[in-house]
């Protein structure tokens, strides 16, 4: 079972996701308990394609309450994707209007909004593995040969040289973000249609997939204009200290008296020399020691692969099925690498003096800058190296909702070609991967905060209210603390190998033309003279972050945000305590921001 799915008891779990009226058509249907002709699974909710009805706001498992039990309680893991059908790109060269969605100052944005790609009168082709045995090997940009980045600035330099109406030049494979973040496309061919819902990769669980599928598209169109088959990526990887800085290839305006393909201007000059990363960044530059930021770093990618993404859900983000909307009613979670370093990147290299941050900082200009390629390579390189921690619960998801999503990209041939989420989880098989060094210790493996001293806290004597005291939502214009009850104190290592506890903040609704941040802390009550809690501490849970993106009908954006607790309460001696103190402190952007729920669950970590 995916780890994306709770079980069910007694008191009954409720997803808050409606499911969505595709005719207007009353029918019946019948319900049958069958055995699943494979064998894998009992008593699975069978309804036959012409009668998948779907009921205006009634919740996929609420009904089955009404059912009376015709099916046993284990089944309903199987039946949202018995009643959903996968996210579908349309053809996008004649399904694509201009990007409406995140770009506040349309008048003065630097970058066209036209990002639709052109139309070469093909039709889409179904996905082929490649067939070559050569595989394709991304090096850090901080230590590649003078070879590898000779290869790296020719071929930028031969897409930067084509027309910009070729579906392989520069302009448009930026435009491709564009399309695919700021509303270019809607979803007409997913499920029975819904030509007036938007499609939007970012804050659930198609981010990491999508973003796989058009770096290999782009590597592989690059190789093709210097015919090179054996052309590969280079990745920021800012995961080690020696990475940390924007790559030195990336700085300069000109390179032998000729401008730099890998230059951008639009970028924060601040952050340009020997400035390294801050990959907790909130729109302000922290001032402390470089060794320190360098700690902050490593411990930011460990909450990221380890504390906050221990399991599917948390990880890659929520369920977005058909139907689903960007803005509208869905409460999507969004991943913890996602919302953690990956949004401070695009934040940090931004120029925070341009109308709309561009291009870094608003995902509709974000292609315009080669860092952006680097910068995902290593994103997508997180998705790798948390697969191969092995820790338990470390899996991609395996509902068919997933599995069958698809996208639709120009290839390096110049044909149209539909891609799915199943085809994107086996590198050999896309035959890609990265240089790593085989004696290698990853730093932030070993950079879990340190434990708290015992002396450096104190019992709070404050007032704190509970949930069950606060009035939901709450406004976070300024620093909001709850107590949250948590489902089970001091549980034994035997208990916490089967199931994560998991701080759940609710239906956050945001300004989606503003950048936003809050961070949050857990049990952070110290001593009056401790120095104050930093994103290095044990009490910080993590970060919510987002760049630009929602839809410009209705600025406002709902999500959730998903933080580990189980290693936090041991790291801040509280494992004890019945009650939790969440701390959410705003950074940026959060004066309309409102989160409708906070609380604590325990998630299960599925048998491997």
């Amino acid at each position: 079972m995916s780890s994306s799915l709770l079980p069910l008891n007694s008191s009954f779990i409720t997803t808050h996701r409606p499911i969505k009226a595709r005719t207007n058509q009353t029918q019946g249907f019948r319900v049958s308990c069958n055995a699943a002709p494979d064998g894998q699974s009992d008593n699975k909710l069978i309804l036959p394609e012409s009668q998948k009805l779907i009921l205006p706001n009634v919740d996929r498992r609420n009904l089955l309450v009404g059912l009376g039990g015709l099916c046993t309680a284990a089944s309903l893991t199987s039946l949202p994707a018995a009643m959903a059908d996968p996210i579908t790109a349309p053809d996008i060269t004649s399904i694509c209007k201009d990007a409406s969605a995140g770009i506040r100052n349309k008048e003065d944005a630097i970058r066209t909004l036209k990002c639709c790609p052109p139309s070469l009168g093909k039709t889409i082709k179904p996905f082929v593995f490649p067939k070559e045995r050569t595989v394709r090997m991304r090096w850090p940009a901080h230590n590649g040969t003078k070879e590898q980045v000779d290869k790296y600035r020719a071929a930028i330099q031969a897409m930067r040289d084509l027309p910009d109406d070729h579906p392989h030049s520069f302009v448009s494979q930026a435009k491709i973000h564009c399309a695919y973040c700021n509303g270019g496309y809607n979803q007409v061919d997913s499920g029975s249609g819904f030509p007036d819902v938007d499609i939007q990769i970012h804050n659930s669980w198609l981010f990491f997939p999508f973003h796989r599928w058009y770096l290999y598209f782009y590597e592989r169109i690059l190789g093709k204009l210097i015919n090179d088959p054996t052309f590969a990526l280079p990745y920021w990887k800012w995961d080690e200290p020696a990475g940390m800085p924007i790559p030195e290839m990336f700085v300069p305006a000109t390179i032998d008296g000729k401008p730099n393909p890998l230059y951008d201007v639009y970028r924060n000059p601040n952050h340009i020399q020997e400035r390294i990363v801050d990959l907790d960044y909130d729109g302000q530059d922290k001032d402390i020691p470089d060794k320190t930021q360098i700690a902050c770093n490593l411990s930011t990618v460990y909450r990221d692969l380890v504390r906050n993404g221990a399991d599917t859900l948390s990880f890659f983000g929520g369920v977005y099925v058909a139907g689903d909307s960007p803005v509208g009613n869905s409460d999507p979670s969004v991943g913890s690498v996602e919302s953690g370093s990956h949004t401070a990147v695009h934040r940090w290299v931004g120029d925070t003096t341009q109308p709309n941050g561009e291009d870094m900082g608003n995902f509709y200009s974000a292609g315009y800058d080669p860092v952006f390629y680097i910068h995902h390579a290593n994103v997508d390189r997180m998705w790798k190296l948390w697969k191969e921690l092995g820790i338990p619960g470390h899996v991609e998801p395996t509902e068919p909702d997933w599995l069958n999503a698809s996208f639709v990209f120009y290839d390096e041939n110049e044909d149209l070609v539909r891609v799915y989420n199943k085809d994107s989880v086996n590198l050999n098989k896309l035959k890609f991967n990265y240089m790593e060094n085989s004696k290698e210790v990853f730093p932030w493996r070993k950079s879990r905060p340190a434990r708290r001293s015992k002396s450096s806290q104190v019992q709070s004597t404050e007032v704190v209210k509970t949930v069950d005291q606060t009035k939901f939502p709450v406004r976070l214009n300024k620093i909001l603390k709850v107590r949250v009850k948590r489902p089970a104190v001091k549980r034994t290592e035997a208990e916490k190998e089967t199931a994560n506890e998991v701080l759940l903040i609710k239906k956050i609704k945001y300004d989606s033309g503003n950048y936003v941040k809050f961070d949050v802390f857990v049990n952070d009550i110290l001593k009056p003279d401790q120095p104050p809690t930093s994103p290095c501490d044990p009490e910080y849970a993590g970060g919510f972050a987002q760049i630009p993106h929602g839809n410009m009908k209705s600025m406002f954006m709902t999500s959730s945000a998903r933080f580990g607790l189980t290693e936090l309460f041991e790291d801040t001696n509280t494992d004890g305590e019945e009650y939790a103190t969440v701390t959410l402190v705003p950074r940026t952007g959060c004066d309309d921001l409102t989160i409708g729920d906070i609380k604590i669950e325990l998630v299960p970590i599925p048998k491997a």
